[in-house]
């Protein structure tokens, strides 16, 4: 089950109170988590409209349950979600740099809707009138994922019982169809699940295989660990992408997933320092 937004924000304020100011990231990170979860309480996790059959059909052809049309979005609230964040991400340009002329001009309006929302979901490019440098592209894809994300995951908390999440094993999300940015080693077997990069669903993986193109060749797969064997480092060499791991194993207290994608960027660092990239 996804992590609770809430749980990852007490967590930020109670070091900010223990070290009196959070690094830059981290305080970037606790805003756009507060936005989210503000956004999160005015969203109405909705019935799933899925038959037990239905859900093994979906299952079995490899097809997640989320598709564009089965979204459930406040249109409205969306463009205002993605408002506020375009206006944090300014508020931080020491991380981001100036947001480039082609997001600043464009109203929440002309961004957010049907055509853009269903390309990025489908993990097309989002075509706009005015054509976007490759910079600001990316970073507009990143916008999309943050101010989706709240509309995702809840749905993803309404889906998430309805599927076995230990016989789905396919390197996509069986509920959004997303491409994990994270995964973890189980405290109580060792086993390998992913995590999704849009609504933080969890499902179990192999260990010995590469979820973004399949590769199953040990010659061509390998992993690093820290010191202490708390993380971990997958690599592919025929697709040369990378996934982040924490072994649970190795920690007494509560890990939250979400925030730490966000610690470990130095993993990142060194993992595209050295030619692979993310698979997300």
């Amino acid at each position: 089950m996804p992590t609770k937004i809430s749980s990852i924000i007490q967590k930020l304020e109670n070091r900010e109170k223990t070290e009196g100011k959070l690094p830059v990231l981290l305080e970037f990170y606790k805003k756009l988590l507060e936005i989210e979860n503000g956004v999160g309480q005015q969203i109405e996790i909705p019935n799933p409209v899925f038959t037990s059959e239905a859900v093994k059909a979906h299952a079995n052809a490899g097809k997640p349950l989320l598709g564009f049309s089965e979204l459930a979005i406040d249109w409205s609230l969306l463009r205002q979600t993605y408002k506020e964040i375009v206006s944090l991400f300014h508020q931080y340009r020491e991380i981001f740099s100036e947001l480039p002329q082609e997001i600043t001009a464009l109203t929440p309006g002309h961004i957010i809707n049907k055509r853009t929302v269903r390309a990025w979901y489908r993990g097309k490019p989002i075509v706009l009138n005015t054509p976007l440098s490759d910079e600001a592209h990316k970073l507009l894809s990143t916008i999309f994922t943050a101010a989706i994300k709240p509309f995702l995951s809840r749905e993803a908390v309404a889906l998430n019982s309805l599927l076995d999440m230990e016989t789905w094993r396919r390197g996509y999300c069986p509920i959004c169809g997303g491409n994990p940015d994270f995964s973890y080693l189980a405290k109580e077997t060792g086993a390998r699940w992913l995590v999704c990069s849009r609504c933080d669903t969890e499902w179990l993986f192999q260990r010995l295989q590469c979820p973004y193109c399949e590769n199953y060749d040990q010659n061509k797969l390998s992993f690093f660990t820290n010191d202490s064997g708390t993380y971990r480092l997958y690599i592919c060499d025929q697709c040369k992408r990378y996934l982040k791991a924490v072994d649970l194993r190795q920690f007494k207290d509560e890990v939250l997933l979400p925030l730490e994608r966000l610690t470990t960027l130095d993993i990142d660092q060194q993992a595209q320092a050295s030619g692979y990239s993310t698979g997300a």
